[in-house]
């Protein structure tokens, strides 16, 4: 039988600023552990610690600018592109642009904090 998420879950953010995270899958929400589905509402200006997870993660942006910096270079990642990031690389997410951005993210297997591996503030 198909479950119904009615509304997701708020979840805290990382990072200089507060992001809005809706988890509609994952540990939280749902208690699945092996994916984890989220919104993301960025604000202009808001950067994460850099982190170096166990999970690949799936990133589709819906509208603004996710700058993706990783030990290789830098991504911009635009309105209608996504990106992909292997479990184990170092990674950091920002919003530099005043608009902001919102994402999805989709977590193979579901985010943890313990499993994110965030740089020391």
């Amino acid at each position: 039988m198909p479950t119904l998420i009615a509304e997701p879950c708020l979840i805290q953010s990382a990072g200089n600023k507060p992001k809005r995270i809706e988890e509609y899958f994952g540990r939280v929400r749902s208690g699945d552990s092996g994916v984890s589905v989220a919104r993301m509402t960025s604000p202009g200006g808001w950067v994460e610690p850099g982190q170096r997870p166990d999970f690949d993660e799936y990133t589709v942006v819906l509208s603004g600018r996710l700058v993706v910096e990783f030990e290789g270079g830098i991504l911009d990642v635009r309105s209608g592109q996504g990106v992909v990031v292997q479990r184990g690389e170092w990674v950091r997410y920002s919003t530099p642009d005043p608009e902001g951005a919102e994402y999805v993210a989709v977590c193979l297997p579901a985010f943890t904090l313990e499993t994110a591996h965030r740089d020391d503030a």
